[in-house]
């Protein structure tokens, strides 16, 4: 099963330990599900992870874990169609990403963007805890 986790899935796992981003971090380490990323993802965990707010609550080397991690284990597609489709036109690219690798599923927590989309192609967009109870 292909899945995309958004950055604020990710960021999420970081914040909080034992919650549903969390979990799918590590069901994604425990091989239950393929993750798809790109390198434009990795640029936006980076520039999100300087910011004050998350600087000061995720330490460095965690985030850097991390990074290592998704550039080591995901499936990388980083040759992208466009997309213009999301009412934030900067969450486009997670659609295309979506596109490009043929991903069975989106993970967000973005309520009032990608999440009222319900799906994108053949993507099935939705929360963390409801990909918790696909994975079972």
């Amino acid at each position: 099963m292909r899945v995309v986790l958004d950055t604020n899935v990710l960021l999420s796992a970081l914040l909080a330990r034992s919650t549903p981003p969390d979990q799918l971090y590590e069901a994604w380490h425990d091989g239950k599900f393929d993750l798809i990323s790109c390198e434009q993802q990795i640029d936006e965990f980076r520039r999100v992870t300087r910011q004050p707010f998350f600087h000061a609550r995720i330490p460095r080397g965690e985030a850097g874990a991390m990074v290592n991690a998704i550039r080591e284990r995901s499936r990388q597609f980083n040759r992208l169609p466009k997309v213009r489709r999301s009412a934030d036109p900067d969450d486009d690219w997670l659609l295309a990403l979506c596109e490009a690798s043929i991903a069975d599923y989106l993970v967000t927590g973005d309520k009032s963007g990608l999440l009222a989309l319900e799906r994108h192609g053949t993507t099935r967009i939705v929360a963390p805890a409801e990909m918790i109870k696909v994975l079972g």
